[in-house]
């Protein structure tokens, strides 16, 4: 099966995991598109959804699913997002698509995450794939600084030419060159760095279930 086919398989699958009656947590990406258009077929059992992106709100309302302000709900049951990486106990890189923030925010107001994933996903150690940082502008300069102190290498995400806006009104740093072998206290660490919003490292909001899309079908890996 292509990449695409493999989003669908796990977008449709998360569906079991939708409570008729609940509001749901839904994230960001194109494997979280496949699961908003599965859910447009449930969306009359539903009360609505959290969305965590400006893009997400847009594809749910555009499918005639109300979407809730995060303040309006105290608990979510289950949060679906898709990861950049995933590694055996469940920690997660995130923030390919600019979301980080808004993700973390929602998944820690969910009593369960499910990540759902194609197998190119699934990594022994984080951080071959290009580590997001969610910053304030004029900590850039000192942010990539710190990151070549401990052997990174960040650039500032760039989009036509100029650095990319996040929904938040900051700008994005994606790191190469790190291995995150303890991300508990990677992510720690790196929060409390003036000028960071949010590190894409989600160790304190890990997934509790995987849905990885494989040749074989979807495999359920749970943590």
């Amino acid at each position: 099966m292509t990449q695409d086919e493999l989003k669908t398989l796990v977008g449709q699958a998360a569906l079991r995991y939708v409570e008729p009656h609940t509001i749901v947590g839904v994230g960001t990406g194109s494997t979280v598109n496949k699961f908003i258009d599965a859910l447009a077929a449930m969306k009359d059992q539903i009360t609505g959804a959290v969305s965590s992106s400006v893009a997400s709100t847009e594809r749910l309302q555009a499918l005639g699913i109300r979407v809730f302000d995060s303040n309006e709900v105290d608990e979510l049951a289950v949060y679906v997002d898709g990861a950049d990486e995933i590694d055996p106990a469940g920690c997660m890189i995130k923030g390919g698509g600019a979301a980080l923030t808004r993700e973390k925010i929602v998944a820690a107001q969910s009593g369960q995450f499910i990540c759902i994933a194609d197998e190119s996903k699934w990594v022994q150690v984080l951080g071959a794939f290009a580590l997001p940082v969610e910053i304030i502008p004029m900590a850039s300069a000192h942010l990539i600084r710190q990151f070549a102190f401990m052997g990174g290498q960040a650039r500032l995400r760039l989009k036509d030419g100029v650095p990319l806006v996040t929904d938040n009104g900051q700008h994005i740093l994606d790191v190469t060159g790190l291995k995150i072998t303890k991300p508990h206290g990677f992510e720690a660490m790196v929060s409390q760095w003036p000028g960071v919003v949010t590190v894409g490292v989600f160790a304190f909001q890990k997934a509790n279930v995987c849905l990885l899309g494989t040749a074989q079908g979807v495999k359920t890996i749970k943590f």
